[in-house]
């Protein structure tokens, strides 16, 4: 038996306000009766369990094995706050799974919640994907409110297929959608620029089907499904990987394009075992490309053709201001420095363990050390310069705490 670790946050659904002081209980899902530890989260809402058993490392390395992931259950109890159960809390061998626990104030008319996260697709056959052509015909009456490409602030997920009535919409921050689409669909175990390669083609679909309003063009309140066969995998609650969190951080505002071609490809794939899809990538394949030392535009580029290219969205909705387009570190001064240190004081506010730091528009060693700071919350590379990753992490966690104020 291999080991992995769990890094727990707890957050009110009321903006992002952390959790602090909450009890959380660890069982194995395959045996709920027995306690394996608890914990209590710290001032920033989070926890952690270091060594949990998981299978070997060669289960994620070849399809048709065992389960290649130990599956772990968590209690969440706080005082003022409707109970939480998660099953199914997916952990791998040397990774660090990072679930978030969502807990509504008894105020507010929270009540329990009790959370499944469904099995990998790599592991549990789902429904196959209904072909689709990888670009959309564009009517010219209007209709598409859209003329370029936008990263959404909120994707809003029917947790269902199309037509599916009583299956329940849920407004997902967009990162947050492609890291639980991503821990779903592969294995964090793969080689980074595979990785890379699955992120970016999930990411150029997903804003196809924004860019073309895809849903709503047929009536539809909704951006996109959990269904596989129209869709991706999507799970409400589930855990994601940090190595997947660190690649979506990298290029969440990025997309797969075509030459003299506005919309983003709509970048199809299969996992090439269980089902079989020409013309497409196979998951698997790409981790072999992977091991064989391809960059990421080179394994799509094997499966889309020579003609794919990078691209990045005009726009990230829902951000105060768009990343300077160099990394910000000790000796830098001017008004982004001073920008940064003014949004961090304010999520200083709401999470005690960043110190407040006074906005005067000079990199120094404190603003380095604010920086880690909060790069460590966040589960980020703890760096202390503020690159494309930490500068939106900052923007999007200042947006959510600024709107707890709003609240107040």
């Amino acid at each position: 038996m291999d080991t992995g670790k769990l890094k727990i946050s707890v957050q009110s659904t009321v903006g992002i306000k952390p959790v602090e002081g909450a009890k959380i209980t660890l069982r194995s899902t395959g045996n709920p009766t027995k306690i394996l530890e608890t914990s209590i989260t710290d001032n920033s809402g989070r926890t952690e369990f270091p060594e949990l058993m998981t299978p070997p490392l060669e289960y994620s390395m070849q399809p048709e094995m065992s389960q290649p992931y130990s599956l772990y259950t968590i209690e969440v109890e706080s005082e003022g706050y409707g109970n939480v159960t998660i099953n199914g809390i997916e952990v791998m061998p040397d990774e660090t799974s990072l679930q978030t626990v969502q807990m509504r104030p008894v105020e507010s008319g929270g009540s329990e919640q009790n959370i499944v996260i469904d099995n990998n697709t790599l592991f549990e056959e789902y429904p196959g994907k209904m072909p689709e052509a990888e670009l959309k015909p564009l009517p010219e009456s209007g209709e598409i409110v859209l003329s370029r490409v936008v990263v959404p602030e909120i994707v809003v997920v029917h947790d269902g297929a199309p037509g599916d009535s009583s299956a329940k919409d849920y407004y997902v921050p967009y990162a947050d959608y492609i890291k639980n689409v991503a821990s779903s669909e592969i294995y964090a175990t793969w080689p980074k620029e595979t990785i890379k390669a699955n992120v970016l083609a999930i990411m150029s679909f997903t804003l196809n089907r924004v860019y073309t309003e895809w849903y709503r063009n047929k009536s539809y309140d909704f951006t996109i499904t959990s269904s596989t066969a129209y869709d991706h995998k999507w799970s409400r609650g589930r855990n994601v990987f940090e190595s997947i969190s660190a690649v979506v951080d990298e290029v969440f505002g990025m997309y797969l394009s075509r030459p003299n071609v506005k919309q983003p490809i709509l970048t199809q794939y299969c996992d090439g075992k269980m089902v079989s899809c020409p013309n497409w990538m196979t998951q698997w394949g790409s981790k072999y490309l992977g091991e064989q030392n391809y960059s990421a535009i080179e394994i799509l580029r094997y499966y889309y053709g020579n003609n794919l290219y990078i691209n990045e969205a005009e726009r990230i909705s829902g951000i105060p201001a768009a990343w300077p387009g160099y990394n910000l570190d000790v000796g830098a001064t001017g008004p982004k420095v001073k920008q940064i240190q003014e949004q961090l004081y304010t999520i200083s506010t709401a999470y005690p363990a960043i110190t407040p730091i006074s906005a005067d528009g000079i990199y120094g060693p404190k603003t380095k050390t604010v920086v880690e700071q909060f790069q460590k919350i966040f589960n980020m590379p703890v760096t202390g310069v503020v690159d494309y990753a930490t500068w939106y992490k900052i923007s999007q966690i200042y947006v959510g705490v600024t709107r707890i104020a709003e609240l107040t």
